[in-house]
């Protein structure tokens, strides 16, 4: 990094974009693997902790209100993107990344620590809505400004390989907590996993949010609040927000679709609590291996070519894949047909952040992303899991979550086949 860089850094200046360091981008990733850490280990052990705060003896539907819960956690989102998100237009990304984390941290510490329904009766699952509430809140403000902060940071020629970055310490985050999962219940009886192995999963994520908070803190600015931007250069199409809109509820859906096999491979296809933990690591390590692969192809060939043709394999392999679970549910095939979809995943989600961030007006860049990410993760990722659930029942075909999100991933290549090609190597920058 030459002197200019680091003088532009010790004076609090906004970096030009070539020069930020990869130590930067790494602690951006940290912060949102953590966040989300945290959020996914609540869906993964969403049977635990439904026998937790709604036991048996209290209702015969402990995992229906369970994922409920989780899907509560969504409720916030909007919020959190309408409040953080613009905090990050208007005084800088990284203030509002700080707050975001932050307030996830204190939510999942209190979430940890929440008594049973055993223990202090109907208080335990209002606390437990509660602290969703929170963390729903702050995760609803948290991709807005970090994608943001991501683009901006970027060369133009880079910026599919270091927005690729969200979705890579994301599934980072699926990996890890299915592989805190398969260690806990793999070592633990069931009994103790109900009673607090559940709860040593979160308190594992909190134990690094003072290393989170202190690398955020040193991040460096890529705007300069100083200069005000114009009614022009503060507008987003409406048609950009609906397309948009659709992009990421196509994501949304096929990301929380697939997380949720850690609870369809124990409730559909009877596999151990440490096996089904298995197919999560699967999840995970696929898609980290495919994200920077994604972006850094999105870059050379252009967003939508990408995009488009995981649409195409998707939904030729979707409904087979599940199909083959079914009716040969070993290790070996659930695990394999998972690591394809998961290698996929990447192909489908990470062109789709990217192609709406760099279509978004630098000055409202913030706002704008995070509320249109809570609001499709509001509507469709909240529900997601309680509707594969709900559709299982109802239709007693446990092919019912290959179907939903195979009407998903059409929806998304729709939208992304009347985007324009935001991709610097196939059209003209778009608004810095």
């Amino acid at each position: 990094m030459d002197a200019t860089v680091v003088n532009e850094e010790a004076a609090g200046l906004p970096l030009h974009p070539e020069y930020l360091p990869l130590r930067k981008v790494t602690a951006v990733g940290v912060g949102n693997a953590l966040e989300f850490y945290d959020f996914l280990t609540f869906s993964f052990f969403a049977i635990q902790i439904g026998r937790c705060f709604f036991p048996e003896s209290q209702t015969s539907h402990g995992l229906l209100y369970s994922l409920a819960t989780f899907g509560i956690g969504f409720l916030t989102r909007p919020l959190g993107g309408i409040v953080i998100g613009t905090y990050g237009d208007r005084a800088g990304r990284k203030p509002a990344m700080v707050l975001s984390f932050g307030l996830m941290g204190a939510a999942i510490l209190g979430l940890a620590l929440t008594p049973s329904y055993a223990q202090i009766g109907i208080a335990a699952p209002i606390l437990l809505v509660m602290f969703r509430l929170i963390q729903g809140f702050a995760l609803g403000g948290e991709v807005g400004p970090s994608t943001a902060f991501l683009v901006e940071a970027a060369p133009p020629h880079r910026r599919g390989f270091y927005v690729s970055v969200q979705y890579m310490t994301q599934d980072l985050a699926v990996l890890a907590a299915g592989l805190v999962g398969f260690m806990l219940t793999t070592w633990l009886s069931p009994a103790a996993l109900d009673a607090w192995g559940w709860r040593a999963a979160l308190l594992i994520g909190t134990a690094v949010v003072p290393i989170g908070l202190y690398m955020r803190h040193n991040l460096p600015e890529t705007i300069d609040d100083r200069q005000a931007a114009t009614p022009e250069e503060r507008h987003v199409p409406a048609r950009l927000v609906v397309l948009a809109l659709m992009l990421m509820m196509s994501a949304t859906i096929y990301l929380f679709g697939l997380d949720y096999i850690t609870t369809y491979a124990q409730d559909s296809l009877n596999m151990t609590p440490a096996l089904a933990f298995g197919a999560t690591v699967v999840i995970g390590l696929g898609a980290v291996i495919a994200d920077p692969i994604s972006g850094l192809l999105s870059d050379r060939i252009g967003r939508k070519p990408v995009m488009l043709g995981a649409v195409v394999i998707l939904v030729l392999l979707l409904v087979p894949s599940y199909m083959v679970m079914i009716k040969v549910p070993s290790v070996g095939v659930v695990y394999g047909a998972i690591a394809i979809l998961a290698v996929l995943q990447a192909f489908l989600t990470a062109p789709a952040l990217i192609t709406i961030t760099e279509s978004l007006p630098k000055a409202v860049r913030s706002g704008a992303l995070a509320i249109i990410y809570a609001v499709a993760t509001s509507v469709f990722g909240g529900t997601t899991q309680f509707a594969i659930k709900g559709l299982t029942d109802l239709t007693g075909s446990p092919l019912a979550p290959a179907w939903y999100m195979s009407g998903a991933v059409v929806i998304g290549g729709i939208a992304m086949a009347l985007m324009p090609e935001s991709a610097p190597v196939k059209a003209a920058p778009s608004r810095q």
